[in-house]
């Protein structure tokens, strides 16, 4: 791992913030663009708990650990340099440059940005649920619907919204009960009792007091009144939290979504802050890992084709 020293030899022309997947993917198409490109890695993937990571062709079952340190390895081979840190600032300085200060006491400069840093997923307070998470208890059937298929599952309603869970998650299994916890009966609406009782779906009125656990696995989820239901697997919905501070900072433009506020993008996750990119989780809720890494593709072809047609320009006026 390269590291920023005092003996480094001009500013950045890009600093990637955030060193999970979109930020990597971004800082490798940078450094193979022979960009001087600083990636700022605070260490924090929002996927750390789980065992591995599915839906990737030809990475699908390896441990997210695993993909980030081969990440690491290959930006390394391009000169792109890395720092273990956290970026607590970031202002607009003179023409198109900005500072970035770090956790660390550092300040880094750079032409452009590239924010990664991606969201956090607040889980349900249900005594049981943040233990075993990325395990029996899961989020998303896409990345871990296939290895708990054909077993019993649960679905742990926190909004009316988590019908439409518990409906995509019996496409992996025929055993699915959905507890309402904090939902009331009468804010599930005709339409989804319908299509419940259509995909086979059991419907459990009643707060969920706590999970069963035996031999360090699920056995069941046990409601306030003393009863348990025999589970497997269960799906929660965690509350997406964006890490938007530094766009904030920045002044970038975000728009409300169902899962929170997230900055208003171009396609090629360019902000409402000239030279300032938001990829991967930074810039929505559903972005998975290989989504991720192409938007960060997408967005260091885009800086280093706009960083070069900049300076031709400059180069014309002089």
């Amino acid at each position: 791992m390269v590291t920023v020293t005092e003996t480094r030899t001009g500013p950045y022309e890009v600093v990637v913030i955030g060193g999970g997947a979109a930020g990597l993917s971004a800082a490798l198409v940078l450094g193979r663009s022979r960009r001087r490109t600083l990636v700022v890695d605070a260490g924090e993937p929002r996927n750390a708990h789980a065992a591995h990571m599915q839906g990737y062709l030809t990475r699908d079952g390896m441990s997210p650990a695993e993909f980030l340190a081969l990440g690491r390895e290959e930006i390394a081979r391009y000169g792109v340099d890395l720092v273990r840190d956290r970026a607590v600032d970031v202002t607009k300085g003179e023409g198109d440059g900005f500072a970035v200060e770090l956790a660390g006491g550092e300040t880094v400069h750079a032409r452009r940005i590239v924010v990664a840093t991606g969201l956090k997923d607040e889980l349900p307070s249900v005594p049981g649920v943040a233990e075993r998470f990325g395990r029996d208890v899961i989020h998303c059937p896409y990345c871990h619907g296939w290895e708990v298929r054909d077993q019993a599952f649960g679905v742990l309603a926190t909004t009316p919204m988590s019908v439409h869970q518990a409906l995509i998650v019996s496409q992996w299994s025929k055993d699915v009960t959905l507890f309402l916890h904090t939902v009331a009966e009468s804010e599930l609406t005709d339409d989804d009792l319908r299509r419940l009782a259509a995909a086979g779906v059991s419907v459990v009125p009643g707060e969920v007091a706590e999970l069963a656990v035996e031999d360090d696995r699920l056995t069941g989820v046990r409601l306030t009144d003393g009863s348990t239901h025999p589970r497997e697997a269960l799906f929660v919905a965690p509350r997406a939290i964006p890490q938007t501070g530094l766009l904030e900072k920045l002044g970038a433009e975000l728009q409300e979504t169902p899962f929170g506020a997230y900055p208003v993008v171009d396609a090629t996750g360019l902000t409402t802050v000239p030279g300032v990119w938001a990829v991967g989780n930074a810039m929505g809720f559903a972005e998975q890992v290989v989504n991720a890494a192409s938007a960060g593709y997408r967005a260091g072809a885009t800086i280093n084709g706009e960083l070069l047609m900049s300076d031709l320009d400059a180069a014309v006026r002089v």
